[in-house]
């Protein structure tokens, strides 16, 4: 799996590069710039890691994050795409496929769905299985302010899958889409992210009003 992690990476590193630093992505408010200082920052900087969960600490964190921004752009882009030194956390074996192949898959989208010519990715069967894995397990805490029960139901497979329930809740509202559309959904790509929301009018409502994410 560490492989999906390091091609996830090249891949945003290489996309940094052709889109130019004033490139819009869906992050609201970061051009491609702040996403690579951001990326950068979350794996050079853990001293300013709380503030991303911890919002009386948002301020001291975009601080680092913008001195950091005001690196040569390219420089910032070499720093993505090596990656953390040895003595990061995410330096930690293991830790580069647990905690970076869903950072990068999402920021990758970020930048590529903020182009008007954007089409979904081809993706490996093992990469879309993991972020199916991901988004079972990591739907409750994304969803965890939306006010209704919602339940995952792929649809890239041959045979009709089975709903799984992520929130519990009434009315019920089922998201169904591939994994990676219904992964980007969870964590607050909505308009972007390719699925179809299924119930009752208003609690579809209620959950595409409801924000989502970290």
């Amino acid at each position: 799996m560490a492989s999906y992690a390091r091609t996830e990476r090249a891949a945003l590193a290489d996309l940094l590069s052709q889109v130019g630093p004033d490139a819009p992505t869906l992050c609201a408010g970061w051009t491609a710039r702040d996403l690579a200082a951001h990326l950068v920052v979350r794996e050079r900087r853990p001293d300013s890691s709380p503030g991303i969960l911890f919002k009386p600490l948002a301020g001291y964190t975009d601080k680092v994050r913008l001195k950091k921004a005001a690196l040569p752009y390219e420089e910032l882009i070499h720093l993505v795409r090596t990656g953390p030194p040895r003595l990061s956390l995410f330096g930690i074996p293991g830790v580069d496929t647990a905690a970076n192949t869903m950072e990068y898959f999402v920021h990758l989208e970020d930048v590529r769905r903020a182009r008007p010519d954007f089409k979904p990715r081809d993706l490996e069967p093992g990469l879309t299985e993991f972020l199916w894995k991901r988004v079972r397990t990591g739907a409750k805490l994304m969803l965890r302010k939306v006010p209704v029960g919602v339940e995952l139901r792929r649809t890239d497979t041959a045979e009709e899958a089975q709903p799984v329930r992520v929130r519990k809740g009434a009315p019920l509202v089922t998201l169904a889409g591939p994994p990676a559309e219904l992964l980007l959904y969870v964590y607050g790509r909505k308009s972007q992210a390719l699925v179809t929301a299924e119930g009752d009018p208003d609690a579809v409502r209620r959950l595409e009003e409801t924000p989502t994410g970290l």
